[in-house]
Parts: structure tokens; C-alpha cells; sequence
């Protein structure tokens, strides 16, 4: 018996074979059956190696945190003594405070239960603000945090002709500039003011576009406003032409047609959340990471 296994969802497959294969580790898949009334019923390989790496992105979330809760102390059972959860994305990272009195910290309780759960946490490009490294949201354990902006830079520069990165908002810096000074790529980043859920002002940064092909870059991109705003002033101000390049592409409801709509030409993105625009895979930063642990 191998030393380790991949154990992943059938949702998530082609990721999961690619990471396998990256592992040089066996795949088993978690057989899920959903009951009419919402209950589920999964079952585990049986007897598992020491070593498990359970691979379950949290995008739409709260399932999934059923399903971990409940398969991670069934692999402790069936032989685990080691678990590792790979989360490519990790949700509820972004409420870090209580803005309001009585509002729940989600990322603080989010993160105590998968620490309870798992030895280490890997995932890729967390949105975090006040918290520095996600060790700090997981004492005693470990957290890891891996970056696909630079193969998303990489990408960018083998398909244009010195592209200009925009990062939509002060948030973006870090992706953005991780993205472009490896390639020498000329970068900015605008300032956004978001005035609900789907409504930001946004003011893209003092860069002559005429006739530069610009990139919008960011990690995360759910109702794509941020960047339909960015992009329509991008084009307003002579861009040749606009594409996105994003780590989670989670394009809720008709946002992808939005940006379509608002003169994107092209959507990239990483298979940390499948998609039809998966064009960069982040399976070797989490088997290297794996190697590392």
C-alpha cells in the first residue's frame, strides 16, 4: 500500500487526476448520494494510508463544509493518521472583523473547524486583509498559502505583446505585482470604492492605454462588477483591448456574459474552481507544497 492517497469528489476530477499524477500518488474518489431531503450519505475507500490529502474547493461552500466535517473523522477511523486538506479555494476568508456589533467573524469559525479537522491546510491566493500568514488562522496546525499570480503572469506574457496588468483595486497589489515583475510586464492599480454587492465606483490608475492590450488581474472574480467597471474605462481610455485573468473564477449567475457584454475579450483563469475559462492549473504548486510538508 502506498504511503499516501489523494482522496477527492467526483465534481473535481480533472484537477484531481492531474494533481495525482503530479503526487505520484493514488486517486480514490468519496462516493456521495444526496437524499431527497438534503441529508448525505458518503462512503470512504477502506482501509487508507497513514497519509490522506483530501482535495474539496469551498466554492458554493456550505456543503462541502458538511461534507468535510463529516469525512474527515471517517478517514481518521478508517487508517488516517495524518490528513491534509487542499482547498484550492478557501471560502468565508473574507469576513476577518465584526463591522457591525453581533456580526459573525466567519473566517476566525471557519477556520477553527478545518483546523479541527486537519493537520494542514493548503490553498491557493486566500483573500485575506488582517491576518499576515495563514498560520495565524490555524494555531497549532499548519497553513499554507500558494499564489497562482505568477503563472498567471506567465500565461499573460506568452499569449500578448507587452501587455499592460491592472489590478482593479488596492487589494489586487500583491497578485499583480507578482505577476509582472517576473515577465517585466508594465503594472497598475486602480482604487474602488464597492457601494453594495453588485455596485463600485472605480478609478483605473494614470497609465497611457492607447492601444496597449491591458489585463485586468485579480484573484477572485464572483459578480465580475469590480472588473466590468475597470474594463469599461480601460476601453474608454483607448485600451486596444481588454482580458481578464483571474485565480477563482467563480462568475455567479450571468456575470460572465456581463463582461462579455462590457467588451472582455478573453477570460483566464486557474482550475482552483472549474470553469470553461481553466487555462493555467495549479496541481504543481500543490504537489510541490505537498513535497515540502
Amino acid at each position: 500500500m502506498s504511503e499516501q492517497m489523494l482522496l477527492a469528489f467526483e465534481d473535481e476530477a480533472p484537477l484531481a487526476q492531474v494533481l495525482a499524477q503530479a503526487l505520484g500518488a493514488p486517486l480514490a474518489f468519496v462516493q456521495r448520494h444526496a437524499f431527497p431531503d438534503g441529508e448525505l450519505r458518503l462512503r470512504l475507500p477502506e482501509g487508507l494510508p497513514p497519509r490522506v490529502l483530501m482535495l474539496r474547493g469551498l466554492q458554493q461552500p456550505n456543503e462541502k463544509l458538511v461534507e468535510l466535517l463529516l469525512c474527515a473523522p471517517a478517514a481518521r477511523e478508517l487508517g488516517a493518521r495524518e490528513l491534509i486538506l487542499l482547498s484550492p479555494y478557501l471560502a468565508y476568508m473574507r469576513q476577518d472583523m465584526a463591522f457591525t456589533p453581533g456580526e459573525v467573524v466567519s473566517q476566525r469559525h471557519v477556520a477553527a473547524l478545518l483546523g479541527s479537522l486537519f493537520d494542514a491546510v493548503l490553498t491557493v491566493d486566500p483573500h485575506l486583509h488582517r491576518v499576515r500568514s495563514m498560520d495565524e488562522l490555524f494555531p497549532g496546525r499548519r497553513g499554507l498559502a500558494l499564489s497562482a499570480a505568477p503563472l498567471l503572469g506567465q500565461w499573460v506574457a506568452q499569449q500578448l505583446n507587452r501587455p499592460i496588468l491592472i489590478g482593479p483595486d488596492e487589494e489586487a497589489t500583491q497578485w499583480v505585482r507578482a505577476a509582472a515583475q517576473p515577465h517585466a510586464l508594465e503594472w497598475g492599480i486602480g482604487r474602488k470604492c464597492r457601494l453594495g454587492d453588485r455596485e463600485v465606483i472605480l478609478e483605473l490608475p494614470p497609465l497611457e492605454f492607447g492601444a496597449r492590450a491591458v489585463v485586468l488581474l485579480d484573484d477572485v472574480a464572483s459578480t465580475g462588477q469590480t472588473l466590468i467597471a475597470a474594463a469599461t474605462q480601460a476601453l474608454a481610455r483607448g485600451a486596444a483591448s481588454v482580458d481578464v485573468a483571474v485565480t477563482h473564477a467563480l462568475f455567479v449567475g450571468d456575470a460572465l456574459a456581463q463582461l462579455h457584454e462590457a467588451g472582455v475579450r478573453h477570460v483566464w483563469s486557474t482550475d482552483a474552481v472549474p470553469h470553461p475559462s481553466n487555462v493555467v492549473s495549479v496541481a504543481p504548486l500543490l504537489a510541490q507544497a505537498v513535497a515540502q510538508l
